[in-house]
């Protein structure tokens, strides 16, 4: 194998086999590399223990001392290190209630959630594959490490860990493992939605959303997952997505939830939420015809491609607009904003001699409104002009 790591990473882990102790890379860096993908956020687990880690190295920072976890400054670079450890029970579904410090790896491993996360890799470039995790992702399979049941009931996690992997990777979720997810289902329901929100996110970006929201229901987590429909066709239907905002507003599609309903469900940003509200006005429009100028106008570029995602998926029969026709649509308007106006109401007090006032704003909007519909260029004289003829109309 080619060298592992960057080279801040291996002279971190030469440190501490320098010092007597054994450190390995661990986790999905590794699963990844194996894969052929760029290996990110990698992270290195040792025998030493949190105090052996920091007589190692001068500067070090206490992230999660009490698991194990020690964030050591190597050259300014900082590297995650982590003591090898068992855990007791979950009594929480979410955290160990006790964290055990141990010297085997293997031990170390056995606690991770699947087998191609319980992987190792030695400065050398030896892998440590106890669990045949290598084996399954050549089976492009996720499984379990160990009872699968055992996993689930110690985080509920990772069963919405599995289906987001099964997205992300494309891989089928062995039988048994699928099979502990259904009679664990029901415990989803005792993880925060802060943390199934992060794999959602991950999984609505992935190469195969259509298998996880399969396994969505297959599973019965879609019964226990918050404003998440039974039948996931029409989800189906708008993948893959191009963001997880698009993901999301896709469970619009199902017309029980409405975009503050799943918004408030999983806690979405103030910009997510307003996402999904202008994603559920915009849809009630394309329903009534295709998009117009008044649209492409009001409407985000990135709210239009998602509403027509959606309309597609409703109305596959039907002709839609291409991505292309939306993008060239909205080049074409000839302001994107109130902003781009050449006049502002300074301009109109000053042509007619008169303080602010609500005039001012409704002559504003009739500008706007013949500039996006060209009955008057964007142009300080010409707009000049036509206030005067259409203002001394009026009087």
């Amino acid at each position: 194998m080619n060298a592992f790591g960057t080279v801040k990473s291996r002279k971190v882990i030469q440190q501490l086999e320098d010092a007597g102790h054994e450190a390995v890379f661990v986790g999905g860096s590794i699963r990844d590399y194996l894969l052929g993908k760029n290996a990110s956020d990698i992270d290195i687990a040792t025998s030493a223990s949190p105090d052996e880690v920091k007589s190692v190295f001068p500067h070090t920072i206490d992230v999660g001392i009490a698991h194990g976890t020690v964030l050591v400054m190597m050259d300014h670079e900082p590297i995650e290190v982590t003591t090898y450890r068992t855990e007791s029970t979950y009594t929480d579904h979410r955290r160990p209630d006790e964290v055990r410090f141990v010297k085997s790896l293997k031990e170390d491993l056995q606690r991770r959630d699947f087998t191609i996360n319980a992987l190792a890799l030695t400065l050398e470039g030896e892998l440590v594959d106890p669990f045949g995790g290598r084996e399954d992702l050549e089976k492009r399979m996720i499984r379990s490490v160990g009872n699968a049941s055992d996993r689930f009931e110690e985080d509920a996690l990772r069963m919405v860990r599995a289906v987001r992997f099964s997205s992300v990777l494309g891989f089928e979720i062995e039988e048994s493992t699928l099979k502990a997810i259904n009679g664990n289902a029901e415990s989803i329901r005792h993880v925060s939605v802060e943390r199934i929100k992060v794999e959602m996110d991950k999984l609505w970006m992935g190469t195969e959303p259509q298998k996880a929201l399969s396994y969505i229901v297959e599973s019965n987590l879609s019964k226990h997952l918050p404003k998440f429909p039974e039948d996931v066709q029409l989800l189906s239907a708008c993948a893959p997505f191009t963001s997880a905002l698009q993901g999301w507003s896709a469970l619009l599609l199902s017309g029980h939830f409405t975009a503050i309903e799943i918004a408030n469900a999983y806690k979405l940003s103030n910009r997510e939420k307003d996402f999904l509200s202008a994603v559920q006005k915009a849809f009630k429009n394309r329903q009534a015809g295709r998009f117009t100028t008044e649209h492409y106008y009001r409407f985000d570029l990135e709210v239009l491609i998602a509403t027509e995602k959606l309309w597609q998926a409703i109305h596959p029969s039907l002709l839609g607009i291409t991505e292309e026709e939306i993008y060239e649509k909205h080049k074409e308007l000839p302001i994107k904003s109130r902003d781009d106006l050449k006049v502002d109401g300074r301009d109109l007090m000053a042509w007619t001699g008169q303080r602010g006032g609500r005039w001012l704003g409704e002559w504003m909007d009739k500008i706007e409104e013949a500039v996006l519909y060209r009955k008057c260029p964007n142009d300080m004289e010409k707009i000049k002009e036509w206030f005067h003829n259409e203002y001394e109309r009026q009087e």
